[in-house]
C-alpha cells in the first residue's frame, strides 16, 4: 500500500471528526523516554536495566485460535531460536488487552500486536515495531469490511439500522475504532442510537457469528476472513461484503524495549532473514498476501491509526 493512499484515506474519512475532539494523549508511560522522538520508547541506557532473557516468549495477536497460530509460528520460532541463540516459546493469548498487560509486565518480549492495539502497546508497555508482514512485491495492509450473510435483508450499510452489529473488542482498528469514525462520519450512524452493539472478542468469532446468522451485520478484518475461506472454516457464499474500507498496516511485529541492544538486533536479523519457503507460516499467510517481513517505523506507518484514535477520542493513557 502507497502511505500517501493511507494518509489521504486518513484526511478524508476522519476530517470531520477530528475538527470535532480536543487534542488526546499520545504521549508514552512515564516509565519510558523518547529522546530521539521516534515515538517509541529508547532503549535504557543503564546496562543494568536492559533484559537479557534466556528464553524468548513470543505472542502472535489474538485474532483466532491461539492453537492453530502455534503450529504456524513453531518454524520461526526454531529459526529465532538459531539466530538469537535463546530458546523460544510460543504463548498463546486470549485477548489483546492480556497480549498488552504481558509485555507490560515483562512476561512477554516478541510479539506481534494488532492494528489497532499497536499504539497501546507503544506507549503503556514499551513495544517497538520494526517489521510488518508484506506481499513479494512490498504490499502490505488489510481492509476493514462490514459482512452479512445472505437473505438478512441488509443490502447496504443505511439497513443496519435498528439491528445488532458485531465488533470484535475495543482496541481493535477494524473490529471497532475505524468502523465507528466511518459509521459516524460517513452515515451519522451511531451506536445504542441507530443500532444495537455487541462485542464478540476475536474476528473469527465475529465472522462466523455472521456466517452462522448468530449476527446480522459485523466489522472484521478481510485478511481474517480470507483465511478462514482458505482453511474451509467457512464458505465463501455464507458471507457477504456490504462495505469495504481504504488498505490500513496490519499486525505490527517488534520487540520489549528494555532488550539489550544487541539482543533486538539479533531478533530483528531473525525476522529479516527467515525462509519463508515450504513454511508453515508461509502456508498460512499467503492466503492473504503475506510472504516476507518488511521493515517499518511506528511513526510513520501508524500515522493513520493515531489519527483514527484522536477521531474516535482514544487516550493512550496506562491505567
Amino acid at each position: 500500500m502507497d502511505r500517501r493512499g493511507i494518509i489521504g484515506f486518513a484526511a478524508v474519512a476522519f476530517g470531520a471528526l477530528t475538527m470535532g475532539w480536543s487534542g488526546m494523549s499520545h504521549a508514552l508511560d512515564e516509565r519510558f523516554q523518547d529522546k530521539n522522538g521516534d515515538l517509541v520508547a529508547d532503549t535504557p541506557t543503564d546496562p543494568s536495566q536492559q533484559i537479557d532473557p534466556s528464553t524468548l516468549i513470543f505472542a502472535y495477536t489474538p485474532v483466532e485460535d491461539p492453537a492453530v497460530y502455534a503450529k504456524v509460528w513453531d518454524g520461526f520460532l526454531r529459526h529465532m531460536e538459531k539466530v538469537t541463540g535463546k530458546k523460544a516459546q510460543f504463548f498463546p493469548v486470549q485477548s489483546n488487552a492480556a497480549q498488552i498487560e504481558a509485555m507490560r509486565a515483562g512476561r512477554l518480549h516478541v510479539a506481534g500486536f494488532n492494528t489497532g492495539s499497536n499504539p497501546l502497546a507503544v506507549n503503556c508497555a514499551g513495544f517497538v515495531s520494526f517489521a510488518i508482514m508484506a506481499s513479494q512485491d512490498g504490499a502490505f495492509g488489510y481492509n476493514m469490511e462490514i459482512i452479512t450473510y445472505p437473505g438478512s435483508g441488509i443490502e447496504k450499510v443505511e439497513d443496519i439500522k435498528g439491528k445488532k452489529m458485531a465488533f470484535t473488542s475495543q482496541t481493535s482498528n477494524s473490529g471497532f475504532k475505524a468502523p465507528s469514525a466511518i459509521l459516524k462520519a460517513d452515515y451519522d450512524m451511531l451506536p445504542e442510537r441507530d443500532f444495537e452493539p455487541v462485542f464478540s472478542g476475536k474476528h473469527d468469532n465475529s465472522i462466523l457469528g455472521v456466517a452462522n446468522k448468530d449476527y446480522p451485520a459485523a466489522a472484521i478484518a478481510n485478511s481474517v476472513w480470507h483465511r478462514m475461506v482458505a482453511r474451509d472454516v467457512i464458505k465463501q457464499d455464507q458471507v457477504v461484503s456490504i462495505y469495504k474500507s481504504q488498505t490500513f498496516p496490519t499486525t505490527g511485529f517488534g520487540y520489549v524495549y528494555n532488550l539489550k541492544p544487541e539482543l533486538q538486533e539479533k531478533i530483528k536479523e531473525a525476522f529479516f532473514t527467515f525462509n519463508w519457503e515450504g513454511s508453515a507460516l508461509k502456508e498460512e499467510f499467503a492466503r492473504s498476501g503475506e510472504e516476507q517481513f518488511l521493515p517499518i517505523t511506528y511513526k510513520e506507518y501508524w500515522e493513520v491509526i493515531r489519527k483514527i484514535d484522536t477521531a474516535n477520542g482514544v487516550s493512550y493513557a496506562c491505567k
